[in-house]
């Protein structure tokens, strides 16, 4: 890349449209929720809020996985689990704040603890009453996964199918883990039933609205970061460990290195997103680190533009857009359509959809160019040709 880094913006136009938009939906979902009248065709339900909510958590979790894929390489078949580990973070810390008003009534225990006959709170729930360790949680169980996995992955030179094989083994074997009851996490059911968050009850408008407006700002963040890394000398070193990994081992560059702090970063803001992610949708469950969830993410980003961060943001919001609608019109062979989608995006659509915009961009200025020169002067002056003549 040729960006200058600090310059980055003027030359990311589509960067430059994707802020725009995300910033004016921002601000307008909450206005067309709570400002106009529900009689008004401008009104906006609270579902679509919530809906709109989640699109935007995805498209997070998409441009974590693109900053790997599309610049580094890295084919990740497990970001699900960072998204998972998140969402079960932020969930603890929800859990914790029900108290006395679950089920049981134990001001210490969550009601599916209870139900198993557990004694104590576990070691490792202390400390997610407090919303900052929550927090920091959020980024920490994400990053020392990531950080143990990928340590241990690239210092072995695991590469290409075997990286991908090895990380959807991962969020699989967690899925497992934690179907199991005694792992203390609900099991089957997961965690569900919150009550509020930061005291502001999930069930109200406002809070549904404050969740969308952090899930933009978060959206909008991470692009900035994610276009700031690779715009970087760092994100050069990327492209070229993508292209041609043995080469820059070859010319000195400690490749583990770069590949293990770019995929610890990814799995941090796949980790923000999944922490969005469950107060939107009030529950969060082994299922979410099923791997064809982890194959989905890989969906949105191949769909939308691998190697260009807001066509994975793209990719996201219409693979899942289309997901909504073929659910609702088709639900027993919405699948097909899904691997249909994938299939013909690999053979037809190699870039995606921004690629494709962007070639048909080029060729029209080309073809313009040529139909310029081609054509005489007209506009009533003297040409140098007629001049020379």
């Amino acid at each position: 890349m040729n960006i200058t880094q600090g310059h980055w913006w003027r030359s990311d136009r589509g960067g430059q449209w994707l802020i725009t938009v995300i910033a004016v939906v921002t601000v307008m979902v909450p206005v067309l929720n709570l400002v106009v009248p529900e009689d008004s065709v401008f009104h906006l339900s609270t579902y679509a809020v919530s809906l709109l909510g989640k699109y935007l958590c995805y498209a997070l979790l998409a441009l974590a996985v693109d900053l790997i894929w599309g610049y580094a390489g890295i084919l990740s078949l497990g970001h699900g689990a960072f998204f998972a580990l998140g969402g079960y973070a932020i969930g603890m810390y929800m859990m914790r704040q029900i108290g006395e008003r679950g089920v049981y009534g134990n001001a210490d225990l969550p009601d599916f603890m209870v139900f198993l006959n557990w004694s104590e709170l576990p070691w490792y729930w202390l400390g997610f009453d407090n919303f900052s360790f929550a927090l920091l949680m959020v980024l920490v169980a994400p990053a020392i996964l990531a950080f143990v996995f990928g340590w241990l992955a690239f210092r072995s030179r695991v590469t290409g199918v075997y990286f991908s094989i090895i990380s959807q083994a991962l969020t699989y074997a967690l899925m497992l883990a934690f179907f199991r009851n005694d792992m203390g996490f609900g099991g089957n059911n997961g965690l569900t039933d919150f009550k509020d968050l930061l005291g502001y009850s999930l069930q109200l408008d406002s809070t549904k609205n404050a969740l969308f407006v952090c899930s933009g700002l978060a959206l909008i963040g991470g692009y900035i970061l994610c276009r700031y890394v690779v715009s970087s000398k760092l994100g050069r070193v990327l492209v070229s460990i993508r292209d041609a990994e043995s080469r820059t081992r070859f010319v000195g560059y400690r490749v583990e290195h770069y590949k293990l702090f770019v995929f610890v970063l990814s799995a941090m803001l796949a980790g923000i997103a999944g922490a969005l992610y469950v107060p939107q949708v009030g529950i969060i469950n082994p299922g979410e680190f099923s791997p064809i969830n982890s194959i989905e993410i890989i969906i949105w980003v191949a769909v939308g533009g691998r190697g260009y961060l807001f066509g994975a943001v793209i990719g996201a919001v219409l693979v899942n857009y289309g997901k909504t609608y073929f659910t609702g019109a088709f639900p027993e062979i919405w699948l097909f359509f899904l691997g249909g989608l994938f299939v013909v995006s690999t053979l037809f659509l190699p870039q995606g959809v921004v690629g494709l915009v962007k070639k048909r961009t080029i060729k029209r200025q080309g073809d313009g160019h040529a139909k310029k020169e081609a054509l005489p002067e007209t506009d009533g002056h003297t040409s140098s040709k007629e001049v020379s003549s």
